[in-house]
């Protein structure tokens, strides 16, 4: 289960509709160990397209440096889909590599009639998709 505060998601969803329509993507760090989520780290999409995402690689070497030199780990690795459900894409999922990271998804179209954004986390492990509870809390 992935438990996050309401900041959080509201941080991750705003950064998927002001990217909208390109894809979103970013990082949730927190210490290492801790599967807590803490530091919102928003990420420019180096493809700059509505199908797809990718990290500069420069950026996500600085960012791990960083994450590495403060003790944290990537706990959560998030992107927007702008035309589909939030479910992993096979490029997604090959692309997967942190099998201890909560892969969170969000849709900003409405795909389900759920209403205007799907918020779904997926654990990603040698190809293997497992969707798992997104608990939502005020703190920890």
């Amino acid at each position: 289960m992935l438990t996050l505060t309401q900041e959080l998601v509201d941080k991750i969803v705003a950064h998927a509709r002001k990217d909208h329509p390109d894809e979103a993507c970013g990082i949730v760090a927190g210490p290492a160990g801790s599967d807590r989520p803490e530091r919102f780290i928003p990420m420019l999409n180096a493809a700059m397209s509505p199908t797809f995402y990718e990290f500069d690689s420069g950026d996500l070497l600085k960012l791990y440096r960083e994450m590495d030199d403060r003790d944290e780990e990537p706990v959560i690795v998030y992107h927007s889909h702008t035309a589909t459900e939030a479910y992993p894409s096979r490029t997604d999922i090959s692309y997967a590599g942190e099998p201890g990271a909560h892969y969170v998804l969000v849709s900003t179209a409405d795909t389900d009639g759920a209403g205007e954004f799907q918020f779904r986390s997926f654990r990603i492990v040698e190809g293997q998709v497992t969707e798992e509870e997104v608990r939502v809390v005020e703190a920890y």
